[in-house]
């Protein structure tokens, strides 16, 4: 039986689905926080926030950004795994507040205190957690659950960032342990969606070799990856974890080469999620060798590798084919939305090359690339995020 994925109720249409509300706030809100972070680099503007400016900007990126978009792609796929209508209405602004809540402790935490603010910020990834739980399990969808894992470890890596940001000055475990429970969360999805999409779009518009599905090869490389990360969350000296890193790498790289992404070509939504996943791969590659030779490797590069490259782009490229899917649009990258895909892969290179060479211009180019990526996003799918789903004549013409 085909389930209602709209209840009828009073309210707009941004609050009818999760990815609403959250990819649009998320969107906007990555552009703009870049645009604020490099005048904070430079002690060009000050906040009145306890954060060091560099602890905010990854903060924001991995507890503000991240998480929001993570909220937007749960809501929405849990329905579907679970045939259950989504979090909407009330709920769903309540969800929505809490995250704006937590920017502004954040930004204003020297003025209500950094326990407060901790509060505050913490509670968005906790009823997030709380609301999935509850639609999974009353769904009876017991395998999904597993999701919910890295979401978890995002939750207390948050918890961790507030007390080493106030203990220490600066973080440093817990940034490592946000960046690893995001990639985690993208092996594990990216795992099935990227093969997925590229098996149906291949068996409509190119047949002949197809994607080897989500299997055991794939669990173990997830869960080898997994155990990597956490031991350069808490040994990134190690050479041992080095060498680790560097097979982790070697692995997502085989688990990318079995997905078929080289005939893909012809379509850009499909071929930007392989683009987005070899910095998967990438990541790895750099942080072992950062640790093996860091005169040569910047620890910076990984880093980047991981944010700016495999966060940034698979987030993007998600928030743009999830907005066509469940808009009602037709499933196809326009101009405007190949230019945000390549102006979010050009600004994660960039990155990583600016912190080989130490130049301030790449740095600015990427973040100027990174804010025109986000805000193209909001400004070209701002419409759909707002207005109703386009009905099957409407967006047949559309």
């Amino acid at each position: 039986m085909p389930v209602p994925r709209i209840k009828p109720g009073r309210y707009p249409a941004i609050l009818s689905y999760g990815f609403r509300p959250f990819f649009l706030l998320g969107a906007l809100y990555a552009g703009l926080s870049i645009l604020i972070w490099l005048p904070l680099l430079y002690g060009r503007l000050e906040t009145a926030s306890l954060f060091a400016p560099v602890d905010w900007h990854i903060h924001e990126m991995l507890f503000g950004y991240l998480a929001a978009i993570i909220t937007g792609f749960l809501l929405t796929a849990i329905p579907n795994w679970t045939g259950r209508l989504p979090v909407q209405g009330m709920p769903l602004f309540v969800l929505v507040a809490i995250w704006l809540a937590g920017r502004f402790a954040v930004f204003f935490s020297a003025e209500i205190g950094w326990v407060v603010a901790a509060v505050v910020d913490c509670a968005f990834l906790l009823a997030v957690a709380a609301a999935a739980g509850v639609e999974i399990v009353a769904g009876r969808n017991w395998r999904n659950l597993k999701v919910l894992a890295p979401v978890a470890v995002l939750f207390m890596a948050n918890i961790l960032f507030h007390i080493e940001a106030h203990v220490n000055g600066l973080t440093d475990i817990s940034r490592r342990l946000g960046i690893g429970a995001a990639l985690v969360l993208i092996m594990i999805i990216g795992g099935r969606i990227i093969p997925s999409f590229t098996r149906n779009w291949l068996v409509r518009e190119n047949p002949g070799r197809l994607p080897v599905p989500f299997a055991r090869f794939d669990a173990v490389a997830i869960v080898i990856s997994g155990a990597t990360l956490a031991a350069w969350t808490f040994m990134p000296e190690q050479a041992v974890v080095g060498l680790a890193l560097i097979a982790a790498g070697g692995l997502n790289l085989l688990r990318l080469a079995r997905w078929a992404g080289d005939r893909t070509l012809r379509d850009p939504l499909v071929l930007v999620l392989h683009v987005a996943y070899i910095f998967v791969p990438t990541g790895f590659l750099l942080a072992g060798l950062a640790i093996l030779f860091p005169e040569a490797v910047p620890a910076a590069a990984a880093i980047h590798a991981f944010g700016a490259g495999a966060i940034g782009s698979m987030t993007l490229a998600v928030m743009a084919r999830a907005t066509l899917g469940h808009t009602g649009r037709e499933l196809h990258a326009g101009f405007g939305t190949c230019m945000i895909f390549l102006g979010v892969t050009l600004s994660a290179g960039l990155r990583i090359a600016a912190a080989f060479a130490s130049d301030t211009a790449m740095l600015h180019a990427s973040a100027a690339l990174w804010a025109v990526a986000f805000l193209g996003y909001a400004l070209l799918y701002g419409q759909a995020l707002t207005m109703p789903r386009l009905r099957p004549r409407a967006a047949a013409r559309a």
